[in-house]
């Protein structure tokens, strides 16, 4: 049996997006894919053709060795014969249900004994027991969210689709269920496609991530992998890498590489066939700022330079530094007061050389990602 989905699909909104998708996702238990890009990427179109509830006008869906869409032959499998669970963005729980009810409704082929112990048994799975005859506004965020979840593997499915299972839940519920949630998707060993547009969500729930824009798939691997070596200057700036900036390779010697940025020399570890224009790119996270002097730790690139905005951004705090050329650094509130962080202030960035991420910019002088 192949342990493989394969999508191929081309589907198109006049006068709007096209998609033009292509990829791979392998099916052994229990591996989660993460669709992952900004609002309007086409994340969500491309799950719903996964689900069959649109249709792509050109293409092929093959799922391990059944073909649920080939349009050249006319195969388009309904949403019923593939054994899916699906789970929507807003949950989509019928408020006249009961918590049962809602879990049942689409056991509805099963007899009644086989569809009560199916009930059960997700309801003990994802820790339901006692909520059985409550309506969902009686029940909380996280119960909503399990409710729907449960929903959509009592028929055990084959692969599960889930549309932004967090978006709905205030930031301190959902930043406590995300773990909880790949402890789940794990425990049921469903292969499972998620849709997000949140990279802490992304990297916390999944095996593997597509990375798309424009209805486009740009790079797919380990999410880990993809966040600290996006494949190019676009996909940087849609996993959020915060320094995306032009850079020049002027010397490769023992597996390190000097690249000229704006007049400024950065040290990279050694790329293979990076050529001599680049785009540098440094995670906010990577960068140590220091006091002028001091030198406290021992990474390769020490930058002077000076503070021009500082942020908070929730518990962290960005900083903009301009180091002749723009550079965004990450840091606790404490090291703000610490080393009197404001703007004008003068600072040292360290870096480590194998925190620089180098992409080849193949026409020489592309723009600047923004």
């Amino acid at each position: 049996m192949t342990s493989e989905m394969i999508v191929n699909i081309t589907k198109s909104f006049p006068g709007r997006l096209t998609i033009n998708a292509s990829f791979r996702m392998t099916v052994e238990l229990p591996t989660v894919l993460i669709l992952f890009g900004p609002s309007g990427s086409g994340k969500t179109t491309i799950l719903r053709c996964l689900a069959g509830l649109e249709w792509p006008e050109q293409g092929t869906v093959r799922f391990r060795d059944d073909t649920w869409v080939e349009t050249q032959s006319g195969i388009r499998l309904p949403p019923q014969r593939r054994r899916i669970g699906f789970m929507s963005q807003d949950y989509a729980l019928f408020p006249t249900h009961s918590v049962e009810g809602n879990i049942e409704y689409g056991l509805s082929d099963l007899g009644i004994s086989e569809r009560r112990r199916r009930v059960a048994e997700v309801m003990a799975l994802l820790q339901l027991q006692g909520t059985e005859r409550l309506k969902p506004n009686q029940l909380s965020g996280g119960q909503q969210q399990r409710v729907a979840l449960a929903r959509a593997v009592a028929r055990r499915p084959q692969l599960l689709l889930l549309d932004e299972p967090l978006s709905a839940l205030d930031a301190p519920t959902r930043s406590k269920l995300c773990g909880e949630l790949r402890s789940l998707l794990k425990q049921l060993a469903i292969p499972s496609v998620v849709v997000t547009h949140d990279w802490a969500e992304a990297l916390a729930l999944g095996d593997q991530m597509a990375v798309i824009n424009e209805g486009r798939v740009l790079q797919v691997g380990a999410p880990q992998e993809v966040f600290s070596r996006p494949l190019n200057a676009e996909v940087a700036c849609i996993v959020g890498v915060e320094t995306v900036v032009q850079g020049r390779v002027v010397e490769s010697f023992g597996g390190l590489v000097t690249v000229d940025v704006a007049g400024i020399k950065v040290t990279a570890l050694g790329a293979e066939e990076t050529g001599p224009d680049v785009f540098v790119c440094i995670r906010a996270e990577d960068v140590v700022l220091e006091t002028l002097g001091v030198g406290a730790t021992s990474a390769r690139n020490h930058l002077a330079g000076t503070v021009c905005e500082v942020h908070p951004t929730g518990a962290l705090v960005c900083v903009e530094i301009d180091c002749g050329f723009p550079l965004s650094a990450t840091v606790t509130r404490s090291a703000v007061e610490d080393l009197h962080l404001s703007p004008g202030a003068s600072v040292v960035a360290a870096i480590k050389a194998g925190a620089v991420h180098l992409i080849p910019r193949r026409d020489g002088t592309g723009p600047v990602a923004p």
